[in-house]
């Protein structure tokens, strides 16, 4: 046989290989980590999420009964990034997902989400909604002296008026916080759900306070794998106990049908702290969810 052989291939996402960028959907990675996580890895998470994907290729979705790949969808590898350069990784992130319709995007640490709402809300023509499952705010000023990094990306999206805080909701916020954080987050009109709260609500009620929240319009979500908790996820830079298992996860994505999703990231995975890839198949998992649920959303429309 001519050529390499197939494992030598990057895996693309479930199994897609085509490459071309003007696809409906797109999934790309963003290997970027600034160093600001407690431990740190996500650089290598994008290739990890697609390598445990190929546990999802065979059959389709048993609730909805549709097939991601069966959506014009593509995957078109890493987002080119400056290394070392924060706010030019920033700006490459942002103009490269200016060119791609509905993104699908697999992290890297959770400081990308920021350029891509800025390339969503231009796209868009305004600010969109947001379900933020994670176990920590991600609204402090700064981190670690830091203006831009994976704590802070929701701070600036507020502030430059890329999502609308009355249609942002936070699920699975557990961490220790300062109250000035706190505080500031409430009164910007952010809905907080915390892990605990989350797990008593169940996945049905706690799926209708996030339409309660997002309401009609355009909405995005961003899904930072800490949001579970260590024993379903412990290859993450920043765990925290008390988080949500997978399949209650799971149950909430399912559940939000015809919500106006334009787009996903799933972030934060460390396979260095991964063990038999738990945390990388829960990440490529909930992608997936996903992308079921805009299939289903296509067949509804």
């Amino acid at each position: 046989m001519a050529g390499p052989p197939t494992f030598a291939t990057p895996p693309g996402f479930l199994g897609i290989e085509r490459r071309e960028a003007g696809a409906a959907y797109v999934v790309a990675g963003v290997p970027m980590d600034i160093g600001t996580t407690n431990r740190a890895g996500t650089r290598d998470g994008p290739a990890a999420i697609r390598r445990a994907s190929r546990m999802l290729v065979d059959g389709v979705h048993p609730t909805h009964w549709t097939d991601p790949r069966a959506l014009d969808i593509t995957d078109i590898g890493e987002f080119a990034i400056a290394l070392g350069d924060i706010p030019g990784s920033l700006a490459l992130i942002e103009r490269q997902a200016a060119a791609c319709r509905h993104l699908v995007v697999l992290g890297g640490e959770h400081g990308i989400t920021l350029p891509l709402l800025r390339a969503l809300s231009k796209r868009i023509g305004g600010p969109v909604g947001l379900l933020h499952c994670d176990a920590h705010v991600d609204t402090w000023a700064d981190n670690f002296g830091q203006a831009y990094a994976h704590g802070s990306p929701f701070y600036h999206a507020i502030r430059e008026g890329l999502v609308d805080p009355r249609r942002m909701i936070q699920v699975g916020i557990r961490s220790p916080v300062d109250r000035a954080t706190w505080d500031w987050t409430i009164g910007q009109g952010v809905t907080i759900v915390t892990g605990h709260e989350a797990q008593e609500l169940g996945p049905a009620a706690l799926a209708e306070r996030v339409r309660a929240v997002l309401g009609t319009g355009p909405a995005y979500l961003s899904f930072d794998i800490d949001c579970l908790d260590p024993a379903f996820a412990p290859g993450t830079g920043t765990p925290e106990i008390g988080g949500l298992a997978s399949w209650q996860a799971q149950g909430l994505i399912r559940r939000l049908r015809g919500v106006d999703f334009r787009g996903m990231d799933v972030v934060e995975v460390s396979p260095a702290y991964d063990h038999g890839e738990i945390t990388a198949l829960a990440a490529a998992t909930l992608a997936w969810e996903y992308l079921a649920l805009r299939a289903l959303n296509r067949q509804d429309s």
